[in-house]
């Protein structure tokens, strides 16, 4: 464990000082630092690596990007409350105001690469939804069924443009999306620093082998991914090992359905999930499942199940 000399030797440098206001804004790869910086690639690594030593960063590899954020709170915390008080005292740095600008065109870049992508496949997604209800009602529902407690911390698994995380996210006590894919992910980003969520949590990650550890969520949400899945019994079971006891797992996805082209052209490894299967995974997977609402209006009918794992039962000592 790095200690209080090591923490304040890496902040023995301005660039250092930077880049962790920089990340205190939002999650940034080795490039984009080096863009807003105006420095090379290998001299901000070595200013990564020592604040990662410190345990003021942290990294993680997606695809062939590596992604750097802050380390934990409880340790960059009091940094920032310093630093926010001296602020106050010295007025801004000038370095970090014209950071802060080169970063809002990072932001841009982002933003244009994520609309041309959504471009290029607003068709095949438009096609999709037209079978079904407004994503709108869907949303709805779950928010309806989320309404009867607090979030708590929040896990989004196949988050794709962090939809989810954006809904609920500002009342969790921590968000957290997954998913496998690297481009979904930068597009995640994106829209969750348009709503305002930059400091949510992206992670690569397949979902039948979580990045988390067990007991690490009170809120896990599948949206419209386990139609994909080849094993969605492992998901669920994976999906469950996250859940602390009372917490719960909400999934939305198809009904059973005969559109054969899904399974052709969209690559739906699964035409729809009965009730009674769904629940099987459910109980198969350690929790109290239950159907909460058929949303139908098109071809297709979207259900959404929830599960709860059990609080432990209390031995009875004689």
């Amino acid at each position: 464990m790095p200690s209080a000399c090591d923490i304040f030797r890496s902040l023995a440098d301005s660039t250092r000082l930077r880049i962790l206001a920089l990340l205190r804004a939002m999650e940034l790869s080795v490039g984009e630092l080096a863009q807003v910086l105006g420095q090379s690639q290998p001299r901000v690594s070595r200013h990564v690596k020592i604040l990662i030593d410190a345990g003021l960063a942290e990294r993680r590899k997606e695809g062939s990007w590596v992604f750097l954020s802050l380390g934990e709170k409880a340790r960059v915390g009091p940094l920032f409350t310093a630093l926010d008080a001296w602020s106050e005292l010295d007025g801004d740095d000038p370095w970090q105001l014209a950071d802060a600008a080169r970063l809002a065109a990072v932001r841009a870049d982002r933003a244009a690469a994520a609309e041309r992508y959504f471009d290029a496949h607003a068709a095949e997604w438009d096609e999709i939804r037209s079978l079904h209800i407004p994503e709108t009602d869907v949303e709805a529902a779950i928010a309806r069924a989320l309404a009867d407690r607090p979030t708590g911390r929040l896990v989004d698994i196949g988050t794709g443009t962090g939809r989810m995380i954006a809904l609920f996210g500002e009342k969790a006590d921590h968000a957290l999306g997954v998913d496998r894919s690297p481009e979904m992910l930068r597009l995640a980003r994106v829209k969750l620093a348009e709503a305002g969520l930059g400091r949510a949590e992206l992670r690569q990650g397949d979902m039948y082998s979580l990045p988390l550890p067990a007991g690490s969520a009170d809120t896990v949400i599948i949206h419209q991914v386990l139609h994909y899945a080849q094993q969605p019994a492992a998901a669920v079971t994976e999906a469950a090992r996250l859940l602390t006891p009372g917490g719960r797992l909400l999934i939305a996805d198809f009904a059973p359905h005969e559109r054969e082209e899904l399974r052709s052209r969209d690559a739906h490894a699964r035409l729809g999930f009965a009730d009674d299967v769904m629940l099987k995974y459910l109980e198969g997977a350690g929790l109290d499942g239950r159907v909460v609402e058929h949303l139908q209006g098109g071809e297709l009918t979207v259900t959404i199940w929830a599960g709860e794992r059990p609080h432990a039962k209390l031995k009875v000592v004689a």
